[in-house]
């Protein structure tokens, strides 16, 4: 029995003992892998790129000046079948970590022996010379171990008496003097170059002013003969134009006016078909629809005429057979009326105070309602007596009211009802 095993691009996949013969050892980077079980031993080695911060502090110089130096290397294993087999001898079984620290103490000793053989001017103004010389001096050494140097730089550089300090003050202090010197010749020599420059300039301006001034003279002299010359043929010009403008105007006016006889002759021509026209158009479309309008109207007159006549006579003939029937009513009402007041009239003749007396007290509940009648609207009466004897007062009052009825009754009927009422048999007047 066994077991495959894969290997991506960025690791390496070691097979040794079993299959692979108990002398032999197989390497595959990105493929597979087959292990016979507890025969095959199957190791792995990381072909991705490290990246190490070599540091070496208080290093002596070749002057004896202490500097602090750090530097970033990219480093990986080398994939050629041969310096891989070397890696692989050397690393396999180590953690990644321990690779690097491997690397990187053999990286600080070459760093810091290289210090010893320069000065600080010789690391600090060329850099990129320094890092070449520790990665050339370096490279042999981690080539032996299977490891290739990708790239080595320096990333900082530091003391701690400030000699770069004073160093970088005087390279200053020298770069100032030397630009305020190069600033002030500058200056002077374009001081000098721009004097000399407007003195050229004024000279040539000078000259060229002078050149114009003398050009512009001789143009105006011969500009004004050329204006004399020239106004000349255009006064000529002008004048013939006018002449020969004002005979044409003439001839054209002339036609115009020719232009315009003949065309008030053919408005009047056709002003004379319009008026033509104008006839027959009202005569057909006012004229005959006047007459036709009022044949119609004075057909309609005399219809309705004769619809009003008509209606007036049988609203004539119905208000005279009505006023007849009601004439017949009113008289035969009138003669029950007069028979009722006669036959009344001779009842009352007849029984003489009886009667009248039984008509005044068939009327007087009549006269009592009307009397009481916005009494009747009153929801409660108080009559107010103030003093001694008030119920007594209240009803001589009451009786006042009383005794004040038959003269009202007098006055309204004639009828003295006291003597009528006492020649009632057991009636008797109280005074």
């Amino acid at each position: 029995m066994g077991q495959v095993h894969t290997a991506g691009p960025n690791e390496a996949l070691v097979l040794s003992g079993g299959c692979v013969g108990s002398q032999n050892k197989r390497t595959v980077i990105g493929g597979w892998g087959w292990s016979c079980l507890c025969l095959t031993d199957v190791q792995r080695l990381s072909l991705e790129v490290m990246t190490l911060n070599p540091r070496c502090e208080g290093v002596e110089t070749a002057k004896g000046v202490a500097l602090t130096v750090t530097g970033v290397a990219q480093v990986k294993v080398i994939t050629e079948p041969k310096l891989l087999a070397t890696a692989c001898e050397q690393f396999l079984g180590k953690q990644v970590r321990e690779v690097e620290d491997i690397i990187l103490q053999t990286l600080e000793g070459h760093l810091r022996a290289i210090l010893g053989t320069l000065t600080v001017e010789e690391i600090y103004q060329d850099r990129d010379a320094f890092a070449q010389n520790v990665r050339d001096v370096a490279s042999p050494d981690v080539g032996r171990m299977g490891i290739e140097i990708l790239s080595f730089t320096i990333k900082d550089i530091m003391d701690n008496v400030h000699y770069l300090e004073s160093l970088g003050k005087a390279q200053t202090a020298n770069v100032k003097r030397d630009a305020e010197i190069g600033v002030a010749e500058a200056e002077r020599d374009a001081g000098i170059a721009k004097a000399e420059a407007e003195r050229v300039r004024l000279d040539v301006r000078y000259a060229a002013d002078a050149a114009i001034a003398d050009s512009k003279r001789a143009f105006q002299m011969s500009k004004a003969g050329f204006d004399e010359e020239v106004n000349t043929k255009k006064a000529s010009a002008e004048l013939a134009y006018e002449l020969q403008a004002a005979k044409m105007k003439q001839k054209i006016r002339s036609e115009e006016i020719e232009i315009e006889v003949v065309e008030r002759r053919k408005l009047i021509d056709v002003e004379e078909q319009e008026i033509a026209r104008k006839d027959k158009e009202l005569i057909a479309t006012v004229r005959r629809p006047a007459e036709a309008e009022s044949f119609k109207v004075e057909t309609l007159a005399q219809g309705r005429s004769t619809q009003r006549i008509l209606s007036a006579q049988a609203e004539a003939e119905k208000i005279k057979a009505v006023g007849g029937a009601e004439a017949s009513a009113i008289e035969a009402i009138g003669k029950a009326e007069a028979e009722r007041m006669r036959q009344k009239a001779s009842a009352y003749k007849q029984y003489g105070d009886a009667a009248m007396m039984q008509l005044i007290l068939e009327s007087l509940p009549k006269i009592a309602a009307e009397v009481a009648a916005p009494l009747a609207k009153t929801d409660e009466i108080v009559m107010v007596s103030g003093g001694e004897g008030a119920g007594g007062r209240m009803t001589s009052e009451i009786t006042q009211l009383i005794s004040q009825l038959p003269p009202t009754v007098q006055a309204l009927t004639g009828v003295n009802l006291a003597k009528t009422l006492s020649k009632i048999p057991g009636a008797e007047t109280v005074r």
